[in-house]
């Protein structure tokens, strides 16, 4: 990214200027060997204004003009050039007369990272003093064919926690915190886009510039009361000087579902159902009418023809509901270029995610399937009005369409893959009637996805940005002034398709007898179903709940100037926003934001950040809050005592210090959080009065809500130490972060607090700000490149990110027992009954500790569970903490790869620990036939296996599986792998084209882990342990790209 800011910077200045400027270097040698070339850098594109001079004698040499040609003449043929540009490696080439000279420019690691996207500006990487890490463009757009920015992320930041949950087309967006959780009220960071607040899901990979996360007090400071989480900026492509390039990208990947639960076909169910049947035979002796002949279990897996095929089903149900693979699309083409006066870039993309689910003939002449379709456009334009003054504007917009069924409950879509028999019906039996179960009315996903309406819903976003700078040198050098208007608005359509009531033919076969059942019942008339085709076309409606309209606007006056060895710079902001969804009210919002900083001699640096921020959400004593911070940095590398030291190229110490007010609790849209501060009523219900019971015509106007005036800001207090360096020239390089954040004042619901049930009825207590968190950890990268003489490059970047928060104080109820507390354990620690082994024998059964019920259920093989209180009883009160949290307590990532002529290669491998995950899939459920391969089970022969032995009969409860489903969560994946090959001359200038890059990548493509599924988190689908989501996907794309 600082590549191409340092690209535009150069392109600002006349290019006039610089031809005269170079001509009195060129005069001196008229005669002798004229030499031309053209200058590249690592992407193929040329490079303009481009430095050539004769080495020993820099009053010999020229710039690359806006095609990166350049010609010069030397005194001598055994001349050498150098070949130098702002952010690359200077080169040195051999001069030559014959033919054209093509040089291509690497990327300096060092250089690259000179400037740094901060907040509300911009600073040198080597006086940045605040946690910020920054990504670019290049390393996005390998990241495998995502469909969205969020899943780019993953890896390739530090401190960025990424997690997935599914793989529905448009739904794909991962859960992102930065640094791990704080608070149980919210922790998702605050996302800007050119600077105001928008989500990511509007975004292509292709359109943006860099990404910076900006971690620690000093970083966040200046954004104020959204900054406590952390702060994503996200940097779109604007325009160049220069001729109009054209850019254009196309990718086609293949999706193929990741990983799904392991059960068990038919035949393994049954012949495991004999053998639980058999097990406890002495709790349920009735259960014997159970135990199947091997014969039959025989006709599961080798039916003799169609018939008793469909009569014994052993229905594999990811193979009759997801196809082997999906098709996605993707197409961008972007234009970019100007003058002096005015800058342009303007793009348009089009992404296309196909479904995974197959498609079955309903009869009815339309398709019900998922499907996801974006178009996204954006364009600025930069006026340079005057030498001081500059004028932005930036257009953009998303138009996603997303198609699914219509369907009141979702799972039921996706549902069977997880937990449908495998045994109960055909899903659709060669008569073209429709499998459903009479007895415990197993869902059909088949048929559910098959027979639903359709339902599209579009999201429409349109984005405008006006900001005007102006520098105000002839008032003050280094003073400049900026000002800022955008509108934003957001319109949802749902409904539109078809509306369908039709009924179909169900039908089922009782396997023991071969009847043949029908739903609907044909009665004693035996005329055969006619399905009606009633369905109606729908053409939508506009969700006005839905519809959002935003309005932020902002000043910002910056001054910057240096004296001698002295640095100062200066940043003040004002800025308000409003932000409203539906009939709401609008939420307010309102920044008074400064930053003060000095540098001295690049070697000492000073930082001071303060905002006095104001939100609605709190009474007017408590409405408007002043947050600070404060950083020092220390470039120990610039002292003299340190120039010994000669494979040390730079070392920087830096800590920050500071607090951040929040006041974001939950979902930004949800009314009931609001107003807290506020009695809230409400009207409704009467009573029966009278000798007749008759209902009273008055309704109630009741008290709802217990408001409280002292509700104010949570407060985060961070602390962060870093260390950055490079060694032997740039060959290592890296940071280290240790970070120390406390979070205090956080809310507290009414119903979280520990307040006895009977306190004012149906009217909950107020919230409170009680609660208390404390979060710790530290984050490693370590960077290497090395070019070798024959120009391979090679590079590894390896980072890892350590995070774990513990609750101090959160209202528990003062009798609860310590260990089922919440203070002194992280925000969501698990908590089970803990197993200490298997009961072996029917002494054991007599020897353990009783259950508070069901424990005449208990059988050799069942679990010992800790009785962790030493009451003597299994009861809730042994419920203790088990594991970690849903979120990993440790990340990491290990990318490399090289780069040589043409060629370039990369991989990059992810993981987490330390996380607990619950899943939920349990066997003979209801009695029915799914069990799940969960490795070995208890027997009188295996006395140490992995589970124990399922019961089908018998009852049980939740003291018989332990922790069973609670899963350690850690997984390694291979994230993304690219192989490219960039074309830049020879045929490819024939064709008109500057490059050509043909690449071949995958996302997600292997994984290991102990959970039964790929799902990093349960919060898509329906968000239970039991019912899983549509499947996370693994992604093939092949794609090229050129440059006209």
């Amino acid at each position: 990214m600082v590549m191409k800011n340092v690209v535009k910077k150069n392109q600002k200045i006349p290019y006039l200027f610089l031809l005269m400027l170079f001509s009195c270097l060129t005069m001196s040698a008229q005669k002798g060997m004229t030499v031309r070339g053209t200058v590249f850098d690592s992407n193929g594109e040329t490079i303009i204004g481009a430095s050539v001079v004769l080495k020993g004698n820099n009053s010999i040499g020229t710039i690359s003009d806006i095609d990166g040609n350049f010609v010069l003449t030397i005194p001598n043929k055994n001349s050498t050039l150098i070949v130098s540009f702002v952010g690359m490696k200077t080169q040195e080439v051999k001069a030559t007369s014959k033919g054209l000279i093509k040089i291509t420019l690497e990327d300096d690691s060092q250089q690259l990272e000179e400037v740094v996207v901060v907040g509300y500006g911009q600073q040198k990487k080597a006086s940045v003093v605040g946690a910020i890490t920054q990504t670019s463009a290049k390393v996005l757009e390998r990241a495998g064919g995502v469909s969205d920015l969020g899943s780019a992320l993953t890896g390739n930041l530090p401190g960025v926690i990424t997690t997935a949950s599914t793989g529905m087309p448009g739904e794909e967006d991962p859960q992102i915190v930065i640094r791990g959780a704080s608070s149980w009220n919210n922790n998702s960071p605050l996302i800007l886009v050119d600077g105001i607040e928008r989500p990511m899901s509007g975004i292509d990979v292709n359109s943006v510039e860099s990404i910076s996360v900006l971690k620690d007090a000093s970083a966040t400071a200046v954004y104020g009361v959204k900054g406590a989480n952390g702060v994503i900026l996200i940097t779109t492509k604007r325009g160049k000087e220069g001729k109009a390039t054209i850019n254009v990208n196309g990718s086609m990947a293949l999706k193929m579902p990741s990983k799904l639960p392991n059960k068990l076909d038919s035949y393994d169910a049954f012949q495991l159902r004999n053998n639980a049947v058999e097990y406890e035979l002495g709790l349920t002796s009735d259960s014997w009418m159970y135990m199947m002949p091997q014969a039959e279990i025989n006709k599961y897996r080798h039916p003799a023809n169609q018939a008793e095929a469909e009569r014994y089903p052993n229905i594999d149900w990811a193979d009759w509901m997801f196809k082997d693979y999906a098709f996605s699309e993707n197409a961008n083409v972007s234009v970019n270029g100007g003058t002096r006066f005015v800058k342009y870039y303007a793009s348009i993309d089009y992404q296309h995610e196909g479904d995974l689910f197959k498609e079955y003939d309903n009869g009815r002449g339309y398709q019900t399937t998922y499907g996801y379709n974006r178009v996204n456009m954006r364009s600025n334009l930069d006026f340079q009005l005057t030498k001081t003054t500059l004028l932005k504007t930036n257009i953009a917009g998303s138009h996603g369409v997303k198609q699914g069924p219509r369907t009141a409950y979702e799972y039921n879509i996706w549902g069977s893959a997880y937990t449908t028999p495998p045994n109960v019906f055909y899903p659709r039996y060669s008569d073209g009637s429709w499998g459903y179960d009479p007895i415990n009315n197993a869902n059909n996903s088949v048929a559910g996805l098959a027979l639903a309406g359709q339902n599209t819903r579009t999201t429409t976003r349109l984005t405008t940005d006006f900001t005007l700078e102006q520098k105000l040198d002839f008032v003050l050098k280094g003073l400049s002034a900026r000002a800022s208007v955008s509108w934003d608005n957001v319109f949802f359509e749902q409904n539109r398709g078809v509306n369908s009531t039709d009924g179909a033919l169900y039908k089922y076969i009782d396997p023991t007898t071969g009847a043949v059942s029908y739903n609907p019942s044909q009665g004693s008339h035996n005329f055969d179903f006619h399905e009606q085709n009633n369905w109606i076309p729908e053409g939508g409606s506009i969700d006005n709940g839905a519809t959002e309209r935003h309005l932020y606007y902002s000043a910002q006056i910056d001054y910057n100037n240096t004296f001698g060895k002295h640095t100062v710079g200066a940043m003040g902001l004002f800025s308000r926003q409003e932000r409203a969804r539906g009939s709401i009210v609008p939420n307010y919002r309102e920044d008074w934001a400064f930053r003060v900083t000095y540098n001295y001699a690049n070697k000492y640096f000073l930082e001071y950040n303060g905002a006095y921020n104001g939100s609605d959400k709190f009474s007017a004593d408590n409405r408007f809050v002043f947050f600070n911070s404060g950083a020092l940095g220390w470039m120990i590398s610039e002292e003299k005592f340190m120039k010994k030291i000669k494979f040390l190229d730079m070392l920087k110490l830096r800590a920050s210090y500071g607090e951040i007010g929040n006041d974001v609790i939950g979902n930004e849209w949800d009314n009931s959080r609001r107003w807290l501060y506020m009695d809230q009523w409400t009207t409704g219900g009467n009573i029966k009065t009278g000798l007749y019971n008759v209902t009273s015509p008055y309704t109630f106007y009741s008290q709802s809500t217990v408001g409280n005036m002292d509700i104010h800001w949570e407060v985060v207090r961070k602390f962060n130490f870093g260390i950055d360096y490079s060694l032997f020239d740039g060959l290592l390089a890296g940071n280290v972060e240790i970070f120390r954040d406390k979070r205090t004042d956080i809310l507290i619901s009414g119903s979280d607090r520990s307040m006895p049930s009977f306190f004012g009825g149906t009217v909950a207590a107020p919230w409170v700000n009680l609660g208390e968190v404390k979060n710790r950890g530290y984050e490693l990268e370590l960077r290497v490149n090395k070019t070798l003489k024959n120009g391979l490059h090679l590079w590894t970047n390896l980072n890892m990110t350590h995070a774990v928060n513990e609750v101090i104080e959160a209202d528990d109820p003062e009798l609860l027992p310590a260990y089922q507390k919440d203070a002194g354990k992280p925000i969501g620690q698990t908590h089970t009954y803990v197993d200490h082994g298997y009961t072996q024998t029917m002494d054991d059964v007599y020897g353990s500790t009783a259950f508070e019920s069901n424990d005449d259920q208990k059988l050799p093989g069942t679990y010992y569970i800790l009785d962790y209180n030493g009451d003597g009883v299994i009861n809730s009160y042994d419920q203790i903490p088990y594991g970690y949290s849903g979120s990993p307590q440790n990340t990491y990532s290990a990318s490399l790869g090289f780069d040589y002529k043409g060629w370039s290669f990369f991989v990059q491998f992810y993981g987490v620990n330390n996380v607990t995950r619950q899943v939920v899939f349990s066997s003979f459920g209801q009695k029915q036939l799914i069990a799940y391969d969960e490795g070995s089970r208890w027997t009188k022969y295996n006395m140490n296996p992995d589970v124990p032995m399922p019961r089908f009969g018998s009852t049980t409860n939740s003291y018989y599986d332990a922790a069973r489903y609670f899963y350690d969560g850690s997984y390694i994946r291979l994230k993304n792998i690219e192989l490219a090959y960039t074309f830049t001359d020879g045929w490819i200038k024939s064709l008109g084209l500057s490059n050509l890059k043909l690449y071949v990548n995958g996302n997600n493509l292997w994984v290991w882990t102990r959970m039964p599924d790929d799902r990093e988190a349960n919060f898509a689908g329906t968000g239970w342990a039991s019912q899983g989501a549509y499947p996370t996907v693994k992604r093939i794309n092949f794609g090229l790209k050129f440059t006209l």
